[in-house]
């Protein structure tokens, strides 16, 4: 079974990637960063670098769903493939970092892709506020992230409601996570996980892209 963690820079994939794994017994995969050779020079000059890093990102995370196709137990994986395209890649489109000749180049290569692999089992939303994602950017303290522009954080968060909400085919639950720590306080752990157990394990149906 596949289960995707989805969310902006800054939300918890990571950490809840960790927890979910550590409760369930799972594989966690996490996206390429700390090994990412084009990371800082993105951050540095993202026109110069974005199609650098978006197709090396979509070779990772290629290889990553190659992995959990053959794997014989459940995956959790932090940040999907379709992320990387329609919020990211899209994002830097859009903003005028990337020619329609590489736009045009990386979606035919992703196309390509997607012929042979699936949707995640379950698709884990952390939806976030601008305010609250720059707190968690700030006390994390990666060097290269520290410049990231407000704007950029805004329109990655309205991507990211669009393909969730009008784009995205697959079971999602939607998590708000202003409103919960579930680092810090078992309770709010606890009740991702009660969502989780009753949309992948419950006796009754579980409509799409529900909240918490």
């Amino acid at each position: 079974m596949h289960i995707a963690i989805a969310g902006n820079i800054g939300s918890g994939k990571s950490t809840l990637t960790g927890m979910l794994a550590r409760h369930y017994g799972w594989e966690a995969r996490y996206e390429a960063v700390a090994d990412n050779p084009y990371l800082q020079d993105y951050y540095r000059d993202i026109k110069r670098w974005s199609f650098n890093l978006e197709v090396y990102f979509l070779k990772e995370r290629f290889r990553d769903l190659i992995a959990i196709s053959q794997a014989d137990h459940t995956v959790v994986q932090d940040r999907t493939i379709f992320e990387g395209v329609y919020v990211f890649m899209e994002n830097n489109r859009d903003m005028g970092n990337l020619s329609e000749r590489d736009y045009e180049t990386y979606m035919e290569l992703f196309e390509q892709m997607m012929s042979i692999v699936r949707l995640p089992d379950l698709m884990i939303y952390l939806r976030a506020s601008v305010p609250h994602l720059v707190d968690n950017i700030q006390r994390r303290g990666r060097d290269y992230e520290q410049t990231m522009q407000l704007e950029y954080l805004e329109n990655l968060n309205r991507r990211y409601d669009d393909f969730i909400y009008n784009r995205y085919k697959g079971r999602v639950i939607t998590i708000d996570k202003d409103s919960l720590d579930f680092k810090h306080r078992p309770r709010d752990f606890a009740q991702i996980v009660d969502r989780i157990d009753q949309t992948l394990f419950g006796l009754f149906p579980v409509t799409p892209n529900q909240q918490i």
